[in-house]
């Protein structure tokens, strides 16, 4: 287990020497700035990412979504829905031949929501969702779509191309949708429960389908309570179904109403979630992903990242050392 850097756009020396001096193993980045070429990724693009990381003795690991008009009619099978299934494919192999092993994205069309940010730990600021204050936005995408819908669209998708990784050896998964609610804006919130992940790894079981596991997110979900948030961890990490962790913290595991925290602040044990993953043979990497804003921090949050990714650090150390 390691720790690594995510959230990032462009391979550059503020985030990749950043990543290098707090002891980050592993880049993640999501929708990088490369450029687009109708609708793909070419192959020339990203090798030159990943080597501009290597600069710095780091591994790209993983990209983290493609801009969502790449793929957005798949979603909701739009009039471009095979259009954009061809050029899918070819950016995931274009993924795979320039030497990045894992490829994450969503299942949300109109994105992550959040209401506006709540203050925290000495007037730090974080992001936080309401439910009834997000209700009242409209419509995303012209009408209401049904559950049935958007999951004949995602089996139709994930029958495509789970096959096209196996052969390219290149392992996906989802995020959880974020916040786990029911509906936003019309579009049903398809991951925003444990059985709904088993569904969809059922859908062309693989070792090459599996989950961005978003653990703000998922500990966010209602059946999150008491023991089970843990003993999700611990069977998605035995099925070897997790590609890399989201290790953040959350106020409540309530999706219609909570705030983000500090990683040591949240309602969810870390220590104990960090020794499930350690105790079920997980070896890949955590990302600190959402941090609160601090006093004089970057945009990015470089201050609020090296408290993060420490305390990762710190937390691996600490199972690993004691197991």
């Amino acid at each position: 287990m390691r720790a690594g850097l995510g959230q990032i756009r462009q391979a550059s020396p503020e985030y990749l020497l950043f990543a290098q001096q707090y002891g980050m193993n592993d880049i993640v980045f999501n929708t990088p700035d490369i450029p687009s070429h109708d609708g793909t990724w070419a192959v020339h693009d990203l090798v030159n990412l990943r080597r501009n990381v290597e600069n710095y003795g780091l591994t790209l690991s993983a990209l983290e979504n493609v801009p969502t008009t790449f793929y957005d009619h798949i979603m909701l099978n739009g009039p471009k829905r095979d259009e954009q299934v061809d050029n899918m494919i070819t950016t995931v192999r274009n993924i795979a031949r320039a030497g990045i092993p894992i490829f994450g994205y969503h299942w949300m069309p109109s994105h992550v929501w959040r209401t506006p940010e709540q203050l925290i730990r000495g007037g730090s600021r974080a992001t936080a969702f309401n439910y009834k204050k997000a209700g009242e936005m409209p419509l995303t995408h012209g009408r209401e779509y049904t559950e049935d819908e958007m999951w004949a669209n995602l089996e139709y998708w994930i029958k495509i191309i789970t096959p096209i990784a196996e052969e390219e050896g290149i392992r996906l998964g989802i995020h959880p949708c974020d916040p786990p609610v029911k509906k936003l804006g019309g579009i049903p919130m398809l991951f925003n429960s444990y059985d709904n992940y088993r569904r969809y790894l059922d859908i062309y079981p693989s070792d090459n389908c599996a989950i961005e596991f978003c653990q703000g997110t998922v500990s966010e979900m209602f059946d999150s309570e008491g023991d089970a948030l843990y003993e999700f961890i611990a069977e998605m990490t035995a099925k070897h179904k997790i590609l890399y962790v989201h290790f953040r913290n959350v106020s409540a595991p309530n999706p219609e109403d909570f705030r983000e925290e500090f990683i040591n602040t949240g309602h969810v044990d870390m220590y104990r979630a960090m020794k499930a993953y350690s105790d079920n043979g997980y070896d890949s990497f955590f990302i600190d992903d959402h941090v609160p804003h601090t006093h004089q921090d970057t945009q990015f949050g470089h201050r609020g990242r090296a408290f993060a990714n420490g305390y990762i650090q710190a937390m691996i150390e600490a199972v690993t050392k004691g197991s």
